[in-house]
C-alpha cells in the first residue's frame, strides 16, 4: 500500500514514519544550534528608494522590525524578516511567475537589495514549506545574503538540496533539519519553536518566534484539516498557541474573501476513486508537482483499483522520488512505471499523473494534448482529471488546455464540476476558527493581493480585533513592533522587481521590459538608411521593415509616404558639416514614429539603422 507515515496518529500527512526515538529524531543527524557569531498588481515599474529618517536604533531605543520583501501584492515570492539590534532572521524566499507585465521573464525573486549590506546580521532563514513559491528564489539569492543556516522540515531540505544541483558553482546550503516541538536558539534575540501544520505538501512547519516584544508567530500557507463530514479536526496546536500569549499572528490571506471551508481531502480521494473506478480506458490526473499529498493518495488509490502509475513530468517525478526515499510515500517497486510503458498495459489499468494542469506551454499534459508527446496520445476513452485549482493569471490557458482535450477524449473533469480538489489554504470559516484559538494581540494578513489580505484584516476584526491591530502592510514597508502594537513607519526598502530571464538575474530592467511590451501592443520598424558619411546625401532608396506593425505589401501607400518622409528630412541636414550619427537616428526615430501615429494611430517602435559610406 501508498501511504504517508504518521509519527504520533494513524494517519497525518505532514509526519513522516522513523525508526529512530524521539530524541533522536530531534537532535540526531543534523549540525548544531546556530547561536550568534563575533509589484502581481503593481507593475515592475514601480521603484522604492528607502527613506531618510532617523531610526530608534539611532535615538538609543532598539526595536524589532518586521520588513515584508514579497508575497504582499502578488501570490508568490514569499519573503520577509524580523530585524532587532544586528540579528535578522528571514521567512521563507520564493519565486512568483512572470505575469502579462514581464513577458518573456522565467521567474521574479524578491528584491534583497536591504539586506546585501547586513549580510553578517542575518542569523538564520526558515523555510516554512517545500513549494516553489517559499523556497525557489534560495540559489538566486544565496551568496548575496551570506549563506547563513537554514531552519527547516526534512522534505524542505531535500528539495531544496535537488534544487541547488542545477547550481553546482554555489556554495552547499547549510540546513538543519527542525520538525515538531523542536525549539532552537537561532541567536541571542531570537528562538524560534516549530510545529507541524496541515498543507498540500507534507513537512509544513509553522512556528513561534520569541523575541524581545513578545512572541511573534506564523503557520507559513496552511489550511483547517477536517475530517470526511467536514468536521474540524487537530486543531490541538491553535489551542496551544492560544496559551503562548501571541502578540502578532501573520496570517495566510489567499482565501481569505471566500466564505466556508475547504473541502475535506478525504473528500477529494473519495470522488477520485469513484471517477477512477468508472473509467473505461485510462486515467490522466493532472496537478502540480509539489502536491505531494494529493499524490501519494491518488498513487495509493490507483494501487488498490489495480491501475499502474506513470509519472509525466521531470519536477513531478524528482518530488515523488524525494518523497519515496525519505518514507512519505511507500508503494510496491513495480507499480509506478517509466511513462514510455504506457502503451504496454491495458487501458483500464493505466493512471497517468501529469504536470501541466495550468495550461504551461510546455508542461507534460499540454504536449499529450497538442499531439507533442514522445509516447501518450489522447484517446476518445481517456478519462482527464484536472485536481487542482487554476492559479490566477492562468485562466484562459488552462480554458484553452481544457478546451482542446474535451475535443479529443470524452470525459473531462475539474474542481468545479466536482470536489477533486482541496485548497492548501483556509477560507473564512477556517480563518475565524484559528483567530478564536490562537487569540493574537495583532495580526498581519499576508500571502496575497491586497483585496484578499484586506478580507483577511475584516475577519480578524470580526473576531475582536479593532482595526489597528489588524495591520495591512505593502511590500517593503517596514513596521515598528513595540511590547503591544505593530506600527507602519515612513521607512521604506526597495522591492522593484529582479527578473531572472535565461542565466541572467536582474539584468533585465525596466526599459527592457518596456520594450517588450511595446513590441508587443504595437510592433517594430526598422528605418535602413545609407547616406554619404562627408554630406549626409542620400545615396539609396530606405529599406523599411516591419514586424509586428503592419503587411508593407498591402500598405503601399504608408511605405511611400515613409520614404518620402526620409528624404525630406535628410534633405534639410547642413551639408557643410558631417553629420553627427546619433543626431541623424533620433530625427528619423522622432519624425517617422509622429508620422506613422498621424497615419494609423498606433506608436510602433522604430529603429533607425544609418550605414555611412
Amino acid at each position: 500500500m501508498t501511504r504517508i507515515q504518521a509519527p504520533k496518529r494513524d494517519f497525518h500527512p505532514h509526519k513522516r514514519e522513523h525508526n529512530q526515538p524521539r530524541e533522536a529524531q530531534r537532535h540526531g543527524n543534523r549540525p548544531p544550534q546556530h547561536r550568534s557569531q563575533p509589484h502581481a498588481q503593481r507593475p515592475p515599474q514601480h521603484h522604492v528608494q528607502p527613506a531618510q529618517i532617523v531610526t530608534h536604533e539611532e535615538k538609543g531605543e532598539p526595536m524589532l522590525r518586521y520588513v515584508p520583501l514579497g508575497g504582499m501584492e502578488q501570490i508568490g515570492q514569499n519573503c520577509a524578516y524580523f530585524e532587532y539590534k544586528d540579528e535578522i532572521v528571514m521567512i521563507d524566499a520564493g519565486i512568483q511567475f512572470p505575469e502579462e507585465e514581464t513577458p518573456g521573464v522565467d521567474y521574479i525573486i524578491p528584491n534583497v537589495s536591504s539586506l546585501e549590506p547586513k549580510r553578517q546580521n542575518i542569523r538564520g532563514i526558515i523555510l516554512t514549506h517545500g513549494h516553489y513559491d517559499h523556497i525557489h528564489a534560495l540559489p538566486y539569492i544565496i551568496q548575496k545574503i551570506g549563506n547563513p543556516i537554514i531552519y527547516t522540515a526534512a522534505l524542505t531540505k531535500a528539495l531544496v538540496e535537488k534544487r541547488f544541483e542545477e547550481f553546482p558553482n554555489l556554495p552547499r546550503p547549510k540546513i538543519q533539519i527542525v520538525g515538531d516541538g523542536d525549539r532552537v536558539r537561532i541567536s541571542s534575540h531570537f528562538t524560534a519553536e516549530f510545529f507541524y501544520i496541515d498543507h498540500t505538501i507534507p513537512d509544513a512547519i509553522g512556528f513561534i518566534l520569541e523575541t524581545p516584544m513578545g512572541n511573534m508567530a506564523s503557520f507559513g500557507d496552511f489550511r483547517v484539516e477536517r475530517d470526511l463530514d467536514g468536521n474540524p479536526v487537530h486543531l490541538e496546536i491553535f489551542e496551544k498557541l492560544g496559551k503562548r500569549n501571541i502578540h502578532t499572528l501573520l496570517m495566510d490571506s489567499t482565501n481569505a474573501d471566500m466564505e466556508g471551508t475547504s473541502v475535506p481531502e478525504p473528500v477529494v480521494i473519495k470522488n477520485l476513486e469513484m471517477i477512477f473506478e468508472n473509467a473505461q480506458g485510462r486515467v490522466i490526473v493532472a496537478t502540480f508537482a509539489s502536491l505531494l499529498v494529493r499524490l501519494a493518495e491518488i498513487i495509493m488509490t490507483a494501487e488498490k483499483l489495480g491501475r499502474r502509475v506513470a509519472i509525466n513530468g521531470r519536477s513531478m517525478k524528482n518530488n515523488v522520488e524525494i518523497a519515496k526515499s525519505l518514507g512519505y510515500m511507500k508503494f510496491k517497486k513495480d507499480h509506478v512505471i517509466p511513462v514510455e510503458e504506457v502503451n504496454k498495459q491495458k487501458d483500464d489499468k493505466v493512471l497517468i499523473l501529469s504536470t501541466g494542469g495550468q495550461g504551461e506551454p510546455n508542461a507534460g499534459l499540454t504536449r499529450i494534448a497538442n499531439g507533442e508527446h514522445k509516447v501518450v496520445r489522447l484517446k476518445p476513452s481517456d478519462t482527464v482529471v484536472f485536481s487542482s485549482s487554476v492559479v490566477p493569471g492562468n485562466e484562459r490557458s488552462v480554458q484553452a488546455l481544457q478546451d482542446n482535450i474535451a475535443r479529443q477524449v470524452d470525459n473531462v473533469y475539474n474542481y468545479r464540476l466536482l470536489d477533486i480538489h482541496s485548497s492548501g489554504h483556509c477560507l473564512k470559516e477556517d480563518l475565524r476558527i484559528v483567530l478564536k484559538l490562537v487569540k493574537p494581540r495583532n495580526v498581519i494578513p499576508i500571502h496575497g493581493y491586497f483585496f484578499k489580505r484586506k478580507a483577511a484584516a475584516s475577519v480578524a476584526q470580526e473576531m475582536g480585533l479593532t482595526k489597528d491591530r489588524a495591520v495591512l502592510m505593502d511590500n517593503g514597508q517596514v513596521a515598528r513592533i513595540d511590547e503591544d502594537k505593530v506600527t507602519v513607519t515612513s521607512q521604506r526598502v526597495p522591492t522593484n522587481y529582479v527578473l531572472v530571464d535565461g542565466l541572467g538575474v536582474g539584468d533585465v530592467q525596466e526599459v527592457v521590459l518596456r520594450d517588450r511590451l511595446l513590441l508587443a501592443d504595437e510592433g517594430m520598424v526598422v528605418v535602413i538608411v545609407t547616406i554619404d558619411r562627408r554630406n549626409g546625401r542620400l545615396l539609396k532608396t530606405p529599406d523599411i521593415i516591419s514586424r509586428g506593425f503592419i503587411y508593407l505589401k498591402d500598405n503601399q501607400e504608408l511605405l511611400h509616404g515613409m520614404r518620402t518622409k526620409l528624404k525630406s528630412l535628410l534633405e534639410r541636414i547642413p551639408k557643410s558639416t558631417e553629420p553627427e550619427p546619433d543626431y541623424v537616428k533620433g530625427l528619423i526615430r522622432d519624425q517617422i514614429g509622429q508620422f506613422l501615429y498621424t497615419k494609423t494611430k498606433r506608436r510602433p517602435m522604430v529603429l533607425p539603422v544609418l550605414i555611412e559610406l
